[in-house]
């Protein structure tokens, strides 16, 4: 009997809190329903046009992917805790040790975030993209990957090469092919007294005689030096990016090979030493 008066009056307690403060509840409920289902709404609206904005910049798709994972987890954290303090319940206790948590965990992982705050970077900005060819940080090749911490070269020689992306993005890059074309650079030697004019005629000629050599802006051909043992001609001309080692090693061996036959001498270092009888 003790037992049923105690019932009743848990109910009786509970009718009483339903009927005083279950309006307030019903509607703070209602209201956290209503932000809960309008905020992931827009949160699927602003995935979509972040996802359309990133599709039109040509974003790389593994950081398009993840950059929208991570966006859309970070909204909708943020929008659980806005439902639960509508609701009443205490949140602030939580945050402060989410935030030294992250702190925490940041501090930890230092070097890590650089190289994943620069791959992100490398993947927004594109200083370079995979099969170029590159001299960074110390390093030269192709490039074969580029995750999110680091980038993968493949050396001329078949050597792979890791970089970490934080300096990779900080720091020195030349890009042999962000341009479509490249200038090629010689210095050919002729002894004192040979013919200036016929060396620069034949050096001329080997160089219209090519077909990967532009003809606009033409090539350049002037003395450059009169060295110790050598007048030096320097040569420049234009060529496709992806001819410029084929064509300077030709044409190496071209001035080589005729240049004797032009009554040239090709020089070397020497020494006169003149001796005197005391």
């Amino acid at each position: 009997m003790e037992k049923m008066d105690g019932l009743t009056v848990q109910a009786d307690e509970l009718m009483k809190w339903l009927t005083t403060n279950g309006m307030a509840w019903g509607l703070k409920l209602l209201g956290a329903l209503v932000v809960l289902i309008i905020g992931l709404w827009i949160i699927k609206a602003v995935m979509n046009k972040v996802g359309k904005t990133m599709e039109k910049k040509d974003t790389d798709p593994s950081l398009r992917s993840f950059l929208k994972s991570m966006l859309s987890i970070t909204l909708k954290i943020l929008l659980f805790i806005s439902v639960l303090m509508m609701l009443g319940i205490e949140m602030t206790s939580f945050i402060a040790i989410l935030g030294a948590a992250g702190l925490a965990v940041g501090l930890a992982l230092s070097g890590t975030l650089q190289n994943f705050a620069g791959g992100v970077m490398i993947l927004l900005f594109k200083p370079f993209k995979v099969g170029d060819f590159i001299d960074a940080q110390g390093y030269m090749g192709v490039v074969k990957e580029i995750q999110i911490f680091i980038t993968v070269l493949t050396t001329p020689d078949n050597k792979t090469i890791i970089i970490p992306n934080g300096g990779l993005s900080t720091g020195s890059l030349t890009n042999y092919s962000a341009e479509p074309t490249r200038r090629v650079d010689w210095s050919f030697g002729i002894a004192y007294g040979d013919d200036f004019d016929k060396a620069k005629s034949m050096i001329l000629d080997l160089l219209k005689s090519d077909k990967r050599i532009f003809s606009d802006p033409e090539p350049f051909i002037a003395l450059g030096e009169m060295a110790d043992s050598s007048v030096n001609i320097t040569t420049r001309a234009w060529v496709k990016g992806e001819d410029y080692w084929g064509v300077f090693f030709d044409m190496n061996e071209k001035f080589y090979k005729n240049a004797d036959k032009h009554g040239l001498s090709i020089p070397f270092p020497q020494m006169d030493v003149h001796l005197e009888k005391t």
